[in-house]
């Protein structure tokens, strides 16, 4: 579906997107295939020129932040250290958009990597080595993101039940603040519990929630979303009074949402997808501020539902009534501060 821009020169930082090639692992992908999997299928990769081609496609884009999803790990190095091939990839890609032959856009000017915090103390290595790898390295994601029905996730997904709990990964974790860096918490709406309880036990720990907290609306969850939106609304509420913690506004156009629950690019217009996730994103933007909050893509997975153009158009209808302050905060100020990239704004 192709609209006119909202608010074009509106400056925007996307705080949360992809890059990967899956095109040699398409043959071994499983059968039946997940709705993510065919989301992936369908955009088997996404590098340099797909998300460039985006980024400038009409919105005032003027920086990125990449987010981990284990792409181009390195060959031949141990379990732990392998992540770091992504950062070393990543920092290739921000250096060509750097270049300036690409325009003033910065991609990648933020990286955040992996690294296996359940190694506890030892995972301090890791960190180092992912600092190492790149001076845009600013922080981790370690996904946490489990439900009792395998089919709710699919077959890519391993993560242990209770895993931001787990003694192990808390030795890990607290390698991050001697660091300085930020961690980005990817879970479940029924596990909120687990990150709220993190974010208590490590109060001086940049995190930030992605995917307004994955609410879920298929296999067992299908057609259930009114029925747990308060349980959902509590716990944002409940996460919200830890200060240490900022909100990711997307991921509702994954198909785990359901929002809407058929893809990819459903074609609904930027009106329609504004109103089917406008109690999600008014509720977070309510209980985290507007000095808490960010919009992101998840780009290309929220390509499920809509195309990049369309996501963004969908997000400027929900803000329409907010201050030109707000919208400066929501939709570059608070991911370039949250990431220690202020020099873009």
């Amino acid at each position: 579906m192709s609209e006119a821009i909202l608010e074009p020169d509106l400056p925007i930082i996307d705080p949360h997107h992809h890059l990967w090639d899956l095109r040699p692992l398409m043959p071994a992908f499983p059968e039946p295939r997940h709705p993510f999997i065919e989301t992936i299928a369908r955009t088997p990769y996404y590098t340099f020129d797909q998300l460039h081609g985006d980024a400038t496609g009409g919105h005032n884009v003027i920086g990125t932040v990449f987010m981990e999803c284990g792409a181009f790990y390195r060959a031949g190095a141990s379990d732990a250290m392998k992540v770091v091939g992504e950062v070393e990839y990543v920092n290739g890609v921000a250096a060509q958009s750097a270049s300036g032959l690409y325009g003033t856009i910065r991609l990648c000017e933020a990286i955040v990597g992996h690294a296996d915090l359940t190694l506890g103390s030892k995972a301090g290595a890791v960190l180092d080595a992912l600092a190492a790898a790149s001076p845009r390295f600013k922080g981790i994601r370690h996904a946490a993101a489990w439900d009792a029905d395998p089919d709710v996730l699919g077959p890519p997904f391993h993560h242990p039940a209770g895993l931001y709990r787990d003694a192990a990964f808390r030795e890990g974790f607290a390698e991050l603040g001697k660091r300085g860096l930020t961690f980005d918490a990817w879970l479940l709406e029924p596990q909120l519990g687990d990150v709220i309880d993190l974010a208590r036990a490590f109060p001086d720990q940049p995190i930030v929630l992605d995917h307004c907290g994955t609410p879920l609306g298929m296999a067992s969850y299908h057609g259930k979303l009114h029925e747990r939106f308060d349980t959902w609304r509590g716990n944002i509420h409940e996460l919200a009074r830890c200060p240490n913690v900022m909100v990711k506004l997307g991921g509702l156009a994954m198909s785990f949402a359901g929002m809407p629950d058929h893809g990819p690019e459903a074609g609904l217009s930027s009106e329609v997808l504004a109103a089917m996730w406008r109690p999600y994103i008014e509720t977070c933007i309510e209980a985290f501020g507007p000095a808490r909050a960010m919009f992101e893509s998840n780009y290309p997975v929220d390509k499920w539902g809509a195309s990049y153009a369309v996501l963004w158009n969908a997000f400027k209808h929900l803000t329409l009534g907010a201050s030109a302050d707000e919208k400066r905060a929501l939709y570059a100020g608070n991911a370039a501060r949250f990431y220690g990239i202020e020099h873009l704004i």
